[in-house]
């Protein structure tokens, strides 16, 4: 068995650029969406979505971070605002998609790296499956109140 050159056998796992790509654009996703999070948690409620004016954001923050911003307390009322508005679902939904995605490819890796016996990787890949298809339904879930 030669593994190297043009009779070189390629295995199906489809390794390499796409399952790298896929890791840094999910990653990127859920990186704008922690900060588009932060910001609606951060900022007082004047600069809540749909609020008019907010002093230019703040006059542009620091005096030190507006002595450390939140001057409200973080209610369950807030929090539901926040994931009222449809826009925030629907970024809440690309983040689940993204963290489930990214979730599946890293362990998937992990399985066929470090796992030797076919069942037993078998057994793992579709354990992880249903897990994070049952995980990203419940989040739908609770995201959409079904």
């Amino acid at each position: 068995m030669t593994t190297y050159g043009s009779k070189r056998q390629v295995s199906g796992a489809h390794y390499g650029l796409r399952d790298w790509l896929a890791q840094r654009v999910t990653g990127a996703l859920m990186a704008l969406f922690t900060i588009a999070l932060l910001v609606q948690v951060l900022l007082p409620n004047q600069c809540a979505p749909g609020a008019a004016g907010c002093s230019w954001l703040l006059s542009l923050l620091p005096n030190w971070l507006i002595e450390w911003l939140p001057k409200d307390a973080m209610g369950y009322d807030r929090w539901a605002a926040i994931f009222s508005a449809q826009w925030m679902k629907v970024l809440t939904f690309t983040l689940i998609l993204s963290l489930a995605y990214h979730a599946w490819v890293g362990v998937r890796d992990i399985w066929m790296d470090y796992v030797k016996p076919v069942g037993l990787r078998l057994v793992l890949h579709v354990f992880t499956l249903v897990w994070l298809v049952a995980c990203t339904g419940w989040a739908v879930q609770v995201l959409w109140r079904l």
